[in-house]
């Protein structure tokens, strides 16, 4: 059986909490910090393949984006979320929680449960 991967950023409260949730429903799960170990193009593109969601909304559209002067559409398509994410990683979207052929962006941090 797979394992859920829970790529966290410990410094955000939805990732916190979604991480809680797991924990209190005694779930087994892997964390990736993926600010600490960097996405590859490969796991990025996994990612993308696996949420319901369009590309962009992997993309946090935050303070650092806007400083970095960037425009929501611009970043519409895989290849351009994954040179983006390469580039900086910061700008994902968390928590991304990955279970099998299945993903959520956990938030609310309760989006999680989807995949239990």
């Amino acid at each position: 059986m797979a394992r859920i991967v829970f790529y966290h950023n410990p410094a955000c409260s939805k990732s916190r909490g979604a991480r809680d949730i797991l924990i209190q429903r005694s779930v087994d799960f892997d964390i990736v910090e993926y600010l600490k170990a960097p996405l590859d193009e490969a796991s990025l593109r996994r990612i993308l393949s696996l949420i319901d969601a369009p590309p962009g909304e992997l993309v946090r559209k935050d303070a650092n984006f806007r400083e970095l002067g960037l425009s929501a559409s611009d970043y519409l398509t895989d290849d351009a979320v994954v040179a983006l994410l390469l580039e900086h990683p910061k700008l994902m979207q968390r928590p991304v929680v990955v279970y099998g052929d299945r993903a959520v962006i956990a938030r609310p941090s309760e989006k999680v449960e989807e995949l239990l």
